[in-house]
């Protein structure tokens, strides 16, 4: 069989397992334009509705391409949203603010794990969301976590968590930099340092003010470009111990997985060329369709059965990370 035959077969074996995420993702943009709500929880929801449809035999390698391939092009293109510039103009403040919550918070997270009884990996799933970015962070963690039978479940969990949590921080929260009598700029930096996703942290932000709301979103791009440290230190910790992405698998990680390659030449790019802003935002909503694609997928191969197996400390644990993050944020600030 020639190489553009076996190209075609690929293709056709994966096509109606991506229409249906496509379709799945097209539909939770609609539903969060139309009645509000992030449109990552709308299709991670609809996902588990349509768990049943992960035994069609037709649709499993097209939903498994999604939940990995396409997962990694929509983390990769996040590159673009960071450049050098933005990572100077946050000060030295934010900066240690930010590394001191990032590796805390994950390292909190695989401790808080190991006593409500889950593993390792899952600290690290749940422990960078809340750390770094939210959902992105959780996809771009489990890309090179090792892959097991509750892969799906875990991060299906972690989406519906971080997400949840970051709206209830959206609402509280700015009464709470109130409560502490923070200036625009402490309530800002706390405000990017502890909601979890971006679109919460500009609403919070700039509720309080337009320099609050500055003042976060810089520090939000500061969190966000943690991303590439982490994951890359991750995957040498999991390359070094021997760890496998497949358990059939016999060879270790990648040295530097070609997502994290393009997410960081992406950063460069976007730091030493001034990107049209066409391609560039059309860049940008292609990356946010892949992942809302990849979560839609994730959702499909997820049993309720699992997540409800998870138990009510899982959920302890996600909001122990959380109030943790925010505890060290506060603290942080009240000595600078």
């Amino acid at each position: 069989m020639s190489v553009a035959a076996r190209s075609v077969d690929a293709v056709r074996g994966v096509a109606p397992g991506l229409l249906l995420c496509a379709t799945i993702a097209a539909a939770a943009g609609f539903l969060s334009e139309h009645y509000g709500g992030p449109p990552m929880l709308f299709a991670v929801l609809l996902g588990l509705a349509l768990n049943f449809l992960r035994e069609a035999p037709r649709l499993d390698a097209g939903i498994e391409f999604v939940s990995r391939t396409v997962l990694r092009l929509g983390v990769a293109l996040l590159g673009l949203r960071i450049t050098f510039t933005d990572i100077h103009a946050l000060g030295l403040v934010p900066l240690v603010l930010v590394a001191c919550g990032v590796a805390g918070t994950i390292v909190m997270g695989v401790l808080f794990a190991r006593l409500a009884g889950q593993s390792r990996e899952f600290g690290l799933l749940t422990g960078g969301a809340v750390a770094i970015c939210g959902v992105s962070a959780a996809l771009a963690i489990n890309a090179v976590l090792p892959n097991h039978e509750r892969t799906e479940r875990d991060v299906s969990f972690a989406v519906i968590g971080v997400t949840v949590l970051s709206t209830c921080a959206m609402i509280f929260y700015p009464m709470l930099v109130g409560l502490l009598q923070f200036d625009d700029r402490q309530a800002g930096t706390f405000i990017g340092a502890t909601i979890h996703d971006v679109a919460q942290v500009v609403a919070a932000g700039y509720s309080i003010s337009a320099p609050a709301g500055d003042a976060a979103t810089f520090t939000k791009l500061m969190r966000v470009a943690f991303l590439l440290p982490v994951v890359l230190v991750l995957t040498l910790l999991l390359r070094s111990r021997g760890a496998q992405r497949d358990a059939t698998s016999t060879s270790r990680p990648a040295l530097l997985p070609w997502f994290l390659v393009v997410f960081a030449g992406l950063i460069v790019l976007n730091s030493v060329v001034a990107l049209p802003a066409a391609p560039r935002s059309a860049l940008l909503q292609l990356a946010q369709f892949c992942l809302i694609t990849a979560v839609a997928a994730i959702g499909i191969r997820t049993s309720l059965k699992d997540m409800a197996s998870l138990g009510p400390r899982a959920v302890w644990l996600l909001v122990g990370e959380t109030l943790f993050l925010a505890a060290l944020s506060i603290g942080l600030l009240l000595l600078v």
